[in-house]
């Protein structure tokens, strides 16, 4: 494996891996995972905006829906142009949610530096989905967010992810840009695998970078 990272970190170079999947699917135990393996830094979309939230004592994202588009812009995209993110890859979870958003996402991520250079779909039915948030329920395990012992709200991201986020990893097929790999194998099996599957894909697109609408 340490191979293969090697062959992800020096193709990446200060680029961005952007990681989706539904709830449960292990997007930021993966993606921290990944950003610790190659040196780089973890950005996640949720995270930002909760910690937001909290200091601005503003709630916009409870109730499973996603924040709405003009405070995505404002609070998450000026992430990319932090000065101790300059010199680092950075491996995101789920920047750009919303179907619309993909292709700012994609040219701020250019301007910064920090590339998109492949999207990583965690790969779980909705019925597994469920199936973990069960077991995460009974267990006490993962540290499930506060609203999500309401099966309601789980519910609706899942909903969310079907109606808005599907598009966006549509888009990113178009552009060959998008990794699937299946996460219904335990952690460590789950990270080799996104290992494996980024690795052959850099072998494949060293030098890709997709073009982007001129009015983006």
């Amino acid at each position: 494996m340490e191979e293969q990272l090697e062959q992800i970190k020096n193709w990446l170079g200060i680029g961005s891996i952007n990681i989706f999947g539904l709830p449960m699917s292990g997007k930021d135990t993966t993606g921290v995972r990944l950003a610790e393996s190659i040196g780089g830094k973890f950005l996640s979309s949720g995270m930002i905006v909760r910690a937001i939230e909290q200091e601005t004592k503003q709630g916009l994202s409870h109730g499973g829906k996603l924040i709405p588009q003009n405070i995505f812009f404002e609070w998450v995209l000026p992430y990319f142009e932090r000065e101790d993110l300059w010199k680092y890859p950075l491996v995101l979870s789920s920047i750009g949610r919303w179907n619309g958003e993909e292709n700012e996402v994609m040219s701020v991520a250019r301007k910064s530096g920090h590339t998109i250079r492949a999207v990583v779909e965690l790969q779980l039915t909705e019925q597994e989905v469920i199936e973990r948030w069960e077991a995460a329920k009974l267990l006490g395990d993962r540290g499930l967010r506060h609203d999500d012992a309401d099966p309601g709200v789980f519910q609706t991201r899942i909903q969310e992810y079907r109606e808005k986020t599907i598009p966006v990893l549509r888009h990113y097929q178009e552009l060959g840009l998008l990794v699937p790999v299946s996460a219904s194998a335990p952690r460590d099996e789950v990270f080799a695998n996104v290992v494996n599957a980024l690795a052959n894909f850099s072998k494949r697109a060293y030098d890709f970078a997709p073009e982007l609408p001129e009015d983006v």
